[in-house]
């Protein structure tokens, strides 16, 4: 597409919006199946997000997923780095970002983002997995719509609402090998136009390894009001956490004992409380949306080294503010979504440890205007374009820090995208995208620069994806993608700046590869899927051009079969494999060995007897002893985190 040819597309497009008032009340009649989200609305299934992969509740709960990382990882064919902490937050790696995979990737809860403005993974664990109606996983660049970090995708969890599930709930106990136990209860009602809905759950296990045992309580509930115009609502989500800490082990305490600990006195926990106000209203011929959020969230540590136990606890406040508006037209048959919306975050951390006092701040403004043109119903085409501008205000004070002491800056950067979907036969469907999106450095990249109090440049990536669907009909369907991201400035930690590494903005990498999904009923009660993944993430420029990008796996494979007759039973195994990958510090792909390939291999089956279902699951049936995350060479300190041994549970649900 020619640059002169896309704005007067976007002009065209924006134009539909002023129709006649008939052609509105068509269209809003069409799109009144709300089932799909699409551009941070509720959609029609034919504005659904373009080449999307959706995980729905139906399946989370066949497969037996626990948890919603583990559907992701499971179901979405998501690959997952063990937890370091024991907890069930494996780190989620869309495309090939190794360490810093949860920096790549925007994690979306009902509007509200989940990604944090840390070094850390988004805590998934606390969402109720039977509030979740469906898992939207999107993956390439969107910034346009989510902003930094997006790069590697975007994971959209959307939730059942209240008057969907009225007059419902379900207890659901569960026990299990490592001394495993859960117990979670949720109840919804609706009275008129008022709903409310809670749900309350305790899971613990001492988890595979000496000292990571891990419990976590949670609560959350919503009361909403809504009409045939719109709803409003608030939501509390509240989680405590208590983690013990095993820490690496070398390759030769791994093949010793995997299971072993040398740290057995280290610890932390977390505790998080959530509280979001949230609205959606038609007004004027416009649907007018807002979320308004604040999270609170401590967290403290103790390790013990060789000259004494270290102390640490910080405390994080955030505000989230999103408003944004859509209009709906219609012009000859065609529908036309323009999107206009603002991001507001306010984030803030304060530092009590032996060796930090740092506050550190963060603002953020946004504006992002996106529009989507659907033209020739008969082959279904789409076309959108979008654009977004953002600012980032910094702050950082430490009077203690060994690197950073103390920065305030102010950054900018823009993103941009157009993408096109087509069906030129039936059942196929060919499309599209192209942009930028962008990452910037968060308090605790910046933390540790190559020049003392000089903030990491921005990184920035143009992206690029081609693919194609093939539905064969009901259950049966593939989705085929290649993609590559060029990125520049990449933030990585870069352990060969001396004198000890530091966080760095890289020479300039690329992610390219190739996906493919795909789903078949094979028989009446018979279906199977599978999730491929390639990826060639390297270096292409600078002292390791050509190398390959440490953590991070060139192909991975996950399947499925189920089994869904229609006498209350049900089965499902599941499989994947993983190829090798480099240490977490083979900048220059010297190490003569890589972290090892691994298979690893679950089921589940349950049987239903009226209001009561029993399951017996596994994990790792094989009880392969692998590792997915190893941060040294093997020839240097190890840095080994054991993944777990072979697992099974035996759970009880009561639906009411």
């Amino acid at each position: 597409m020619s640059i002169s040819l896309r704005p007067r597309l976007l002009a065209a497009a924006i134009s539909l919006c002023f129709t006649a008032p008939a052609a509105l009340a068509q269209v809003a009649q069409e799109l009144n199946p709300v089932t799909i989200t699409g551009a941070r609305f509720d959609a029609d299934p034919s504005l659904a997000p373009i080449g999307a992969t959706v995980i729905t509740a139906d399946e989370i709960r066949r497969a037996g997923a626990g948890d919603v990382n583990a559907a992701i990882r499971k179901i979405g064919g998501v690959y997952g780095r063990q937890s370091l902490t024991g907890s069930p937050d494996f780190g989620l790696d869309l495309r090939g970002f190794g360490a810093n995979s949860a920096q790549n990737m925007v994690i979306v809860v009902d509007g509200v983002r989940l990604s944090e403005n840390e070094q850390a993974n988004a805590i998934l664990s606390t969402i109720p997995i039977d509030s979740v109606e469906r898992i939207e996983i999107t993956r390439g660049g969107a910034s346009v719509l989510y902003g930094d970090g997006a790069t590697g995708g975007v994971i959209n969890i959307v939730t059942r609402r209240p008057n969907q599930r009225a007059g419902s709930g379900s207890v659901f106990v569960e026990g299990g090998s490592f001394n495993a136990g859960e117990a979670r209860a949720t109840v919804a009602q609706s009275w008129a136009d008022f709903s409310a809905d809670v749900s309350a759950g305790h899971q613990r296990t001492d988890n595979y390894r000496d000292n990571n045992d891990f419990k976590q309580t949670q609560l959350s509930g919503g009361l909403q009001w809504h009409n045939d115009a719109g709803r409003v609502g608030v939501r509390y989500e509240g989680a405590r956490q208590d983690s013990r800490l095993p820490g690496a082990l070398t390759e030769a305490q791994f093949n010793a004992n995997p299971r072993q600990t040398f740290s057995p006195n280290d610890y932390g926990s977390l505790d998080s409380d959530r509280l979001t106000a949230f609205g959606e209203y038609r007004v004027a011929g416009h649907d007018v949306a807002a979320e308004l959020s604040y999270r609170k969230k401590t967290v403290d540590a103790l390790y013990n080294y060789a000259f004494g136990p270290s102390v640490s606890s910080y405390e994080t406040k955030q505000w989230q503010f999103s408003p944004r508006v859509r209009k709906l037209g219609a012009v000859g048959g065609m529908v036309n979504e323009l999107v206009f919306g603002a991001d507001f975050t306010k984030w803030e951390r304060t530092t009590t440890a032996d060796f930090s006092a740092a506050d550190a701040e963060q603002k953020s403004k946004a504006i992002y205007l996106r529009d989507e043109l659907r033209f020739d119903p008969v082959h279904e085409g789409r076309i959108s374009a979008g654009v977004r501008r953002e600012l980032f205000d910094k702050k950082f004070r430490d009077p203690l820090g060994f690197a950073t002491t103390g920065y305030d800056t102010t950054q900018g950067v823009n993103a941009w995208e157009v993408q096109l979907s087509y069906m030129p036969v039936s059942g196929l469907t060919v499309f599209g995208k192209a942009g930028q999106s962008y990452r910037l450095a968060n308090a605790d990249d910046n933390a540790g620069t190559p020049v003392v109090n000089q903030v990491l440049r921005p990184q920035k990536s143009k992206d690029l994806e081609l693919g194609a669907t093939y539905a064969m009909g009901a259950g049966s369907k593939a989705t085929a993608r290649i993609f590559r991201s060029n990125l520049t400035d990449e933030i990585f930690y870069d352990p060969t700046v001396p004198p000890f590494g530091a966080n760095a903005n890289l020479d300039p990498t690329r992610r390219q590869g190739f996906e493919l999904d795909a789903e078949q009923r094979i028989a009446a009660d018979w279906s199977v899927s599978a999730h491929y993944q390639y990826v060639d993430a390297k270096f292409r420029a600078g002292a390791n051009h050509g190398k390959q990008i440490a953590l991070v796996p060139e192909n991975t494979v996950t399947a499925r079969l189920s089994w869904m007759p229609a006498n209350g039973q049900s089965a499902d195994i599941g499989v994947q494999w993983v190829d090798d990958q480099r240490y977490g510090d083979d900048y220059a792909n010297s190490c003569s060995s890589k972290i090892p390939s691994y298979t690893t291999l679950d089921a589940r089956y349950a049987r239903k007897f009226g209001q009561w279902e029993l399951a017996l699951s596994g994990q790792n049936l094989t009880d392969k002893r692998y590792y997915s995350q190893a941060f040294n060479c093997v020839f240097g300190n190890g840095g080994i985190y054991t993944a777990d041994g072979r697992q099974l549970k035996l759970s009880a649900r009561y639906d009411f």
